[in-house]
């Protein structure tokens, strides 16, 4: 199972930035010792692209889960 990086678990984040690069909806910030998402403006990439941008940018397998 992977971490969902939107409940604040971000244990797998090597804090790259990759997933922020192209956020439509500017949801995912620095923090102070990973990436952070956030899920109040986060919309999974709805109407942007077929799926969570973030999640196939993210060189971690795994660290980055979409809501179910």
């Amino acid at each position: 199972t992977g971490i969902d990086i939107r409940d604040g678990l971000q244990y797998e984040c090597i804090a790259c930035g990759d997933c922020a690069q192209d956020c439509p909806t500017d949801s995912i910030r620095e923090g102070l010792m990973a990436f952070e998402i956030k899920a109040d403006t986060c919309n999974e990439c709805d109407g942007s692209f077929e799926a969570p941008k973030c999640v196939e940018l993210c060189p971690v397998d795994g660290c980055i889960v979409p809501a179910a």
